[in-house]
């Protein structure tokens, strides 16, 4: 069984008004336990509107969402519990620390799940050591720290409440290209660790290409495709043509075969466009 999934899902702002407008129009798809999913689609494909609905935070106006099978809507009362097992970081989540210390800003989701002494303590330390905060640095103000450590704690805050499902909206937006890089490094290793299922949305290709193991396209408040990084940037005309970007390697595979290079354009790691030049260096076919 999934544990997330989306069927014939809508969502309508401005219902009975001539502003009417479709952001998400009957899309369905599934997320297997443990899976990373990577989300993409230029800005007003629907992505934020589509991941407020997966913990409550928006009511669909057709469809569902399950969550372990079960639609999370289907004891309204209760959705307040959902959004400690589905759990969402927004794009610069840093805006919404507001306590006195790092410690008790990433106790705040916890401490609202009912944890208390002990287990308060360790879920707190252990979110941030995921998240590469030292133990000194939880008695700071957040405010003090760097734009990238409190990127850190508002993601601690959110891995303190223990999530099934860890939802990141843009998380590396804004940071230099080592904090992106040292961020995504930590968000792996809890991927990996913890068998938690991840949903990356971001505009980085890159991004999305070294980490994903399945990719979702949006456009125009639909699916425009699915499939594994491979299969998507395989069609990196249709990505470009609508709108969105390719990761690096893609593209320069692109232009070796445009300038005549007989080279497969569908790779999106440099791995992969080595091997294909190292094969046709010894004069054999490209793999």
């Amino acid at each position: 069984m999934p544990i997330l999934e989306i069927k014939n899902l809508t969502h309508t702002y401005g219902v009975g008004t001539p502003f009417r407008r479709s952001a998400v129009e009957d899309v369905s798809f599934a997320v297997e336990q443990g899976e990373f999913l990577g989300l993409i689609g230029h800005t007003g494909s629907g992505k934020s509107t589509l991941i407020q609905h997966f913990n409550g935070l928006l009511r669909p106006t057709g469809g569902q969402v399950l969550l372990e099978g079960k639609d999370i809507w289907a004891e309204p009362k209760k959705i307040r519990a959902i959004r400690f097992q589905v759990g969402l970081v927004f794009q610069y989540p840093e805006y919404q620390l507001f306590e006195e210390t790092v410690y008790k800003d990433i106790s705040f989701g916890p401490k609202n799940q009912g944890k208390t002494g002990d287990a308060l303590d360790h879920a707190v330390r252990e979110a941030a050591r995921l998240v590469g905060l030292r133990d000194e640095q939880l008695e700071k103000s957040p405010f003090e720290l760097s734009g990238g450590q409190k990127r850190r704690v508002a993601l601690a805050g959110v891995l303190a409440m223990e999530p099934k499902v860890l939802v990141l909206d843009e998380p590396t937006a804004g940071l230099d290209p080592a904090g992106r890089e040292n961020l995504m490094a930590n968000i792996r290793e809890y991927h990996r660790n913890k068998g938690t299922t991840v949903i990356l949305v971001s505009h980085s290709m890159d991004e999305i290409a070294r980490n994903a193991d399945r990719v979702l396209v949006l456009k125009a408040a639909r699916i425009l495709m699915s499939g594994t990084p491979a299969e998507v940037f395989a069609r990196a005309e249709e990505l470009l043509s609508a709108g969105l970007d390719v990761p690096q390697i893609t593209r320069v595979a692109m232009a070796l075969r445009n300038r005549g290079v007989p080279i497969d354009p569908a790779v999106y790691t440099v791995e992969a466009l080595e091997k294909q030049l190292l094969a046709l260096k010894r004069g054999g076919a490209p793999c």
